[in-house]
């Protein structure tokens, strides 16, 4: 446990923290990156370049000083960011490392502000906080080796199937080189990409699973990104799968991870609501198959928002289950629908707008239920609002969310959207 004065002097510390968090965030990454280059292909360069990334620790380190006498109320983020690190394959040797350059950097960015006595406090509770996540994340790593067919780091798949989804989105379907099973996973977990990158390393990417679970493969659909600024961008990745892979690829696949997904051996009377807007829907659809197969009574709402029918993703999927499942309701909101889509709304679950209160109410009764969500943020951002002001209690809106809690947690001015 922490000392008292540890937690007094860390608490004391949380102000300054969140005054130049950024400052600090971005010296530790130049920093770490120019003293131990080996640990860069760990981090994502896309998101170093926008900055995101560098946000996202902030906000993680301001929080984790506000509450260090209260640490139960992070534990939601400790099991992010211990799925997360397993996704990549973090272990116990990478904390030092990070450690010695977060120090290094609280004293070169604070300068004489950085005592001896607040850079030991930070000191003890880093390496506390270190030791929480590496048993976290080794009891992470026995499980990718126990579970029937599991492994533990990356394996080779074949590429057996790519198949258009819309024209942005193209899925891609792994089986394992050696002939084995691939492992079963929870409904919304993620899978990891290790490629090559045009930076002489390779770099890594996460890709929710799409398909449910019980298959002889692994299914992710992939949205091809704008390339922007900067050293391995977002861009090349998905732009390197849509053009350059081809079926009988190899591509080496880490174990599913994440701790966003539905448990479908939990028993709730509650209707389910899976809301998703543009890639967003891949992990929900995941959901959405393996609630039907598993709880087949139970009413099912899935609504989905993109700009038209050419960046719908499984919408025949979508409708072909919606008249197969009485009990399963799919609704399409188009933001900016063309005009075959005006033509057969009528016909096709489908209106013109974007997702908000007053539709989900239109199709939910009573507002009662349990909520999954997942989209682009300006679209989190107002669901969980709308979700906050109905009294939903957090037990029952479940999501997942890119970028840093602070910038959930900030309402936005306007409705609810969901462009893609």
């Amino acid at each position: 446990m922490l000392s008292p004065q540890t937690i007094a002097i860390v608490k004391a510390t949380a102000p300054v923290l969140e005054q130049n968090g950024e400052l600090l965030t971005r010296h530790f990454y130049e920093r770490m990156f120019r003293h131990n280059p080996e640990v860069a292909p760990f981090f994502n360069r896309a998101n170093q370049t926008s900055g995101s990334q560098q946000k996202a620790l902030a906000a993680a380190i301001c929080a984790y000083a506000a509450n260090i006498d209260n640490l139960e109320v992070l534990g939601g983020a400790v099991e992010l960011i211990a799925q997360k690190h397993a996704s990549l394959q973090i272990k116990a040797e990478h904390y030092p490392i990070v450690g010695a350059n977060l120090l290094a950097s609280i004293r070169e960015v604070l300068g004489s502000a950085a005592t001896d006595e607040i850079v030991n406090a930070w000191a003890e509770a880093y390496q506390f906080l270190a030791d929480i996540l590496i048993g976290r994340e080794s009891q992470i790593y026995r499980g990718h080796r126990e579970v029937p067919n599991g492994w533990e780091g990356f394996k080779s798949f074949f590429v057996t199937r790519k198949e258009q989804e819309s024209e942005q989105i193209t899925s891609f379907y792994l089986e394992t080189v050696d002939g084995s099973n691939v492992p079963d996973f929870k409904p919304g977990q993620y899978i990891t990409l290790r490629l090559p990158s045009p930076c002489g390393h390779t770099t890594m990417r996460n890709y929710s699973l799409s398909d449910k679970p019980g298959q002889s493969w692994y299914r992710i659909s992939v949205k091809r990104e704008a390339a922007r600024a900067g050293s391995t961008p977002d861009g090349f990745v998905s732009s390197y799968l849509h053009d350059q892979v081809r079926v009988g690829d190899r591509l080496e696949v880490g174990p599913p991870c994440g701790e966003f997904f539905l448990d479908v051996t939990e028993k709730h009377a509650r209707p389910l609501v899976l809301l998703s807007a543009g890639v967003g829907i891949t992990p929900v659809m995941s959901m959405l198959l393996s609630a039907l197969e598993v709880t087949p009574d139970r009413k099912i709402f899935f609504l989905h928002g993109c700009l038209n029918s050419r960046h719908h993703a499984f919408r025949q999927k979508l409708n072909g289950l919606a008249k197969d499942h009485s009990h399963l309701v799919v609704h399409h909101r188009y933001d900016d629908p063309t005009e075959m889509d005006r033509l057969r709304m009528h016909r096709d679950h489908t209106s013109e707008g974007r997702i908000d209160a007053a539709l989900i109410e239109s199709l939910v009764p009573g507002r009662d239920a349990d909520y999954y969500f997942c989209g682009p943020k300006p679209f989190m951002i107002d669901i969980y609002h709308q979700l906050l002001a109905w009294g939903i209690p957090a037990s029952q809106a479940r999501f997942e969310f890119f970028g840093p809690r602070q910038e959930l947690e900030r309402p936005r001015a306007g409705s609810a959207v969901c462009p893609v």
